[in-house]
Order: C-alpha cells, then sequence, then structure tokens
C-alpha cells in the first residue's frame, strides 16, 4: 500500500536525486601523495622510454617534444637540454591558468624526461630495432606515460598544457586537440627527416594520440590529485 501522507512524495524523491549524486562523490577518490610521486616517476620513464625508441629509429613526434627533435636532427643540439628550454614560457601559462600545484609538477616531469632521455640510451641499447615497431610502440609508450602524467595533474609542458586547459575549460578532448598541432609539426619535418621516416612519425603520432582519446575522459576516470 503507497504511503499517502503529505510530503512522502517528495521526500522519497529527494533521497532517490541524492542517492545517486552521493555515489558519484564517493567514486572521486584523491590520489595519495605517494602514488602521485611514483606516477611521476613512471610516467617520465615511459615517455624517455618511446624517446628513446625514436631516437635511435630516427622518427618524431608533435609538440615540444617534437621540436626538440627537430633541433637535435638539424642542429645536434642535446635533445634533454633544448626540451627543457622550449617549456620554460609555457610554465607562465600554466601557473595562471592552471594553478602552481599544476605547474610544479609540471616542471617536475619536463625535468625528469629531460634527465631520463639523457640516460636511456645509456641504458639500453638496441642492436636491432625494427623502424615500424619503433614507430608503433614508441607511441604507445609515450602515451601510456602522458596518460599517466595527466591523471595526476600534470604534464610535459608546451601543447599539452595548451591541450590539457582547452579539455578542462572548453570540452575539447586533449588528444583531440594535440593530434591536429602534432600532424602539423610532423609535417613540418619533411625538410630535415626522410620521407619514409616522416610517415612512421604519423603512424606514431596516432599511437600515441589514440591512447589519450581513448583514455584521457573525464567521464571515465574520477581519481583526483
Amino acid at each position: 500500500m503507497q504511503d499517502q501522507r503529505p510530503g512522502a512524495a517528495q521526500a522519497a524523491a529527494e533521497h532517490a536525486d541524492a542517492e545517486p549524486a552521493e555515489r558519484i562523490a564517493a567514486i572521486f577518490v584523491r590520489h595519495p601523495l605517494w602514488e602521485d610521486a611514483l606516477a611521476l616517476l613512471l610516467g617520465t620513464a615511459m615517455v624517455a622510454l618511446g624517446i628513446a625508441f625514436y631516437s635511435h629509429a630516427g622518427l618524431l613526434t608533435g609538440g615540444t617534444v617534437g621540436l626538440a627533435f627537430l633541433l637535435k636532427y638539424f642542429a645536434g643540439w642535446p635533445f634533454g637540454l633544448v626540451f627543457f628550454t622550449l617549456n620554460i614560457p609555457f610554465y607562465l601559462l600554466a601557473i595562471w591558468r592552471m594553478g602552481w600545484s599544476f605547474t610544479l609538477r609540471t616542471v617536475i616531469a619536463v625535468g625528469l624526461v629531460s634527465l631520463l632521455a639523457e640516460l636511456t640510451p645509456s641504458w639500453i641499447r638496441f642492436a636491432e630495432l625494427n623502424i615500424y615497431y619503433a614507430a608503433l610502440f614508441g607511441g604507445f609508450a609515450m602515451g601510456v606515460g602522458l596518460l599517466m602524467l595527466f591523471r595526476h595533474k600534470a604534464s610535459l609542458g608546451g601543447v599539452n598544457i595548451l591541450a590539457l586547459f582547452l579539455q578542462e575549460r572548453m570540452g575539447l578532448r586533449a588528444g583531440t586537440f594535440q593530434m591536429g598541432i602534432d600532424a602539423l609539426i610532423v609535417l613540418a619535418a619533411v625538410f630535415i627527416v626522410p620521407p619514409e621516416k616522416v610517415a612512421l612519425s604519423v603512424l606514431g603520432a596516432v599511437a600515441l594520440n589514440l591512447v589519450l582519446a581513448i583514455n584521457h575522459r573525464a567521464d571515465r576516470y574520477m581519481g583526483v590529485s
């Protein structure tokens, strides 16, 4: 028999509305500090591994990483130093739009990638590396590394900052935006890198951004830092 008391239906409706909200709030769990630190280390290590694949195969990708590759191939400048320097101007945007916590994590991530990118080739030697494998799985490795950084409120600066800002403020997917920018940078490489390697670099950029486009979505991940 239904309850006909005044206000009973309204109370039931309010309870029904509150219950999903409480469940959703419970899903959002803050990462402890040690998880953030571990994610920064593992994420940057994965990115550095992908960079080692690309450097050995003579490939490149987009963003500030791609620009650092271009300057390395063209002028012979050390990748780590160039990559770190290129990112300095973007920290101002990060502070202004993303906050000090995000900016500090990003500076640490960029510093770790700059360091690990120089050290990894001395730790891992490729006697033989198939260029197609390097393009595909190097892109996947960098994509997974970036995904870990993004989910713990960090990035690798540059285009990553713009991509995250546009996703948070305008709803534009970070992977979709970055894919377009990366394609432009890779296409600019035709003046420095052989056409076959440019084509494989495009494949790698698609692999990288596919990881982000599929996995880095606000409606699918509830962890916060």
